[in-house]
């Protein structure tokens, strides 16, 4: 009987299913959007419930398009949006609150007081992370905090918490496991990347009952089985954060390998081989991935708003039917002419971890049209990119032959090319850019023997298109000049705005 691996890809506004055979190749697919609740301005949530079915959904979907049965599936890989936050009741399984989305900013006020009690730099220390509303223990605590009856019920240890890596396993299982991973586990800002244990300091600077917490466990090996989904129960046997699985999905296997996802944000990593570098430039350190005893440990610059400018010029601004409308529009101008976006939604991540910026367009003439603006939200996530590599180079000391490259907006020419120029290096595009779930079906394919080692599956990666630097680093210069002005601008703002 042929035998598949089932990756399931929870993303911010989407929930996939790929179901991938022994050469790393998609068999079939499913994919289907979710509501993006926002409450208020910088208020983000999703319904947990609406992940859980669209998630299942779409798994259902992709074996009966396969015209496989779930006996044909060897393992399933869980990859997921990080950060988002799902608080649920352990006797009943429902949700106390929506899920907390990782771009929400309602904590970014909790946050400057932690700055303040002056508990930065023992986080950093303990967590690799920058104190920011991104996180989850934030959110944890919010939850606890502002929903009648949670603290009261988390006290007694009825409530769990999880990302949705969590969440998932729970509903896959009938709540028989609560578990997570340690990639999943290190951007909770409760998780010491040291000793790979959830820490009691840190619960105790967030208020947050250990009770709540999901078991943590390697990203590649066999958890349990599903418990009445499928016709027959299916190993669980991988799990890794989106950023995470789409580094390992890049075979960035080794130390100095780089990888940038462009999703909804940029999430750029770079593979720091056995032990945790602390950075310099205000980029976070996080667990790639723990496999056997071993653990690898990355350095990560995130981008909050990537892809996500293109969906605002589409919904908010109306000037694209569809996001790949883009593209086109953008393509009738030679260059933006001097304007500069930048799409500040969420605040700013790194290098610059600026939670008050607001989104900010500069360099408006007459002239300016609505393709000048389409071409300057494109470059905005080039130049983002250009400002987490630049800093990557500086953390690391080693220099970055190329960029590995994955994601929805990879397919746009014009972009990938654009960034070569910016970068002044090789931008490498795979032949499989879905690479976020490939990691997750890699993982689990380890530990259910179904692929036997890392060497097999390095054999697998294939190049669809390299991207080399079509100007001269003299003509870049001017351009990141401007891009640095602008965001001067969109910070000089918000510092107004705090005053």
């Amino acid at each position: 009987m042929k035998k598949f691996i089932l990756a399931l890809d929870q993303g911010t506004t989407s929930s996939r299913a790929i179901i991938f055979d022994h050469n790393g190749l998609s068999v079939a697919s499913a994919q289907k959007e979710f509501r993006q609740i926002f409450p208020q301005p910088g208020w983000v949530e999703h319904d947990p419930g609406e992940i859980w079915s669209t998630q299942t959904g779409v798994a259902l979907e992709a074996i009966t398009k396969a015209g496989i049965e779930s006996t044909n599936i060897s393992a399933i890989g869980i990859t997921n949006q990080r950060e988002t936050a799902v608080v649920w009741n352990r006797k009943t399984g429902q949700p106390v609150h929506n899920a907390i989305v990782w771009q929400d900013r309602r904590t970014a006020a909790f946050c400057d007081q932690l700055k303040k009690r002056g508990k930065a730099k023992r986080i950093l220390e303990k967590t690799g992370l920058i104190i920011d509303a991104y996180f989850s223990a934030t959110k944890v605590n919010w939850i606890l905090d502002n929903v009648k009856g949670t603290r009261q019920l988390a006290n007694k240890g009825e409530l769990a918490f999880g990302t949705i890596d969590s969440w998932l396993i729970w509903n896959l299982t009938k709540g028989k496991l609560h578990i997570t991973d340690v990639s999943n586990a290190s951007r909770t800002m409760l998780f010491n990347i040291h000793t790979l244990k959830w820490d009691n300091e840190l619960l105790k600077i967030f208020d947050i009952p250990a009770s709540l917490l999901p078991e943590v466990k390697s990203s590649s090996e066999v958890y349990g089985k599903t418990v009445g989904l499928f016709s027959s129960s299916v190993p669980i046997a991988g799990i890794a954060g989106d950023q995470q699985a789409a580094l390992f999905g890049q075979m960035c296997v080794d130390p100095g390998m780089v990888k940038n996802t462009y999703g909804t944000g940029c999430f750029m990593m770079m593979n720091t081989g056995t032990k945790p570098i602390a950075s310099k430039s205000r980029l976070l350190t996080t667990v790639a991935w723990k496999i056997g005893n071993k653990t690898t440990y990355a350095l990560e610059g995130s981008i909050f708003i990537g892809g996500a400018v293109v969906q605002w010029l589409r919904d908010s601004l109306g000037i694209i039917k569809k996001s790949a409308d883009v593209e086109k529009l953008a393509a009738k101008v030679k260059d933006s002419e001097g304007v500069y976006f930048v799409p500040a939604f969420a605040g700013l991540g790194a290098p610059y971890w600026n939670q008050h910026a607001l989104g900010t367009i500069t360099g408006l003439t007459r002239g300016s049209t609505s393709a000048h603006i389409a071409r300057a939200a494109l470059d905005s996530i080039a130049y983002q990119t250009l400002e987490v590599l630049l800093a990557m180079k500086k953390d690391s000391g080693i220099d970055i032959k190329e960029l590995r490259v994955d994601g929805g907006a990879t397919v746009n020419n014009n972009l990938m090319q654009f960034q070569s120029d910016l970068l002044q290096t090789k931008v490498v595009r795979p032949k499989i850019t879905e690479t976020t779930a490939l990691g997750a079906a890699y993982l689990a394919g380890l530990a259910a023997g179904y692929w036997t080692d890392i060497k097999v599956i390095r054999k697998q990666w294939q190049v669809d298109k390299i991207f080399s630097p079509a100007i001269a680093e003299k003509e870049t210069r001017a351009l990141i000049k401007g891009w640095h002005r602008a965001v001067g601008a969109a910070e000089a703002w918000a510092e107004e705005s705090k005053k």
